[in-house]
């Protein structure tokens, strides 16, 4: 596996806290963990900025909810 920078990962944790920030309790584990793997995997592809990462996170977010309602 690529090793990511420590700004990578940074900014990895702070866009997947602030996407979650709107969910009641931050969300549940599967949901925040299945974020994770989509921002973790395009930052692997080189997508490394919060704004970036952000569009990734609330698209995975969106995709996710809508499937559960």
């Amino acid at each position: 596996m690529t090793q990511l920078d420590d700004r990578t990962m940074a900014n990895l944790d702070v866009v997947l806290e602030e996407v979650c920030r709107s969910l009641p309790h931050g969300g549940d584990h599967e949901l925040r963990k299945t974020i994770a793997e989509k921002l973790l995997d395009s930052a692997l592809k080189g997508n490394k900025t919060i704004g970036g990462l952000t569009e990734i996170a609330r698209a995975a977010l969106a995709e996710l909810t809508k499937k559960s309602a």
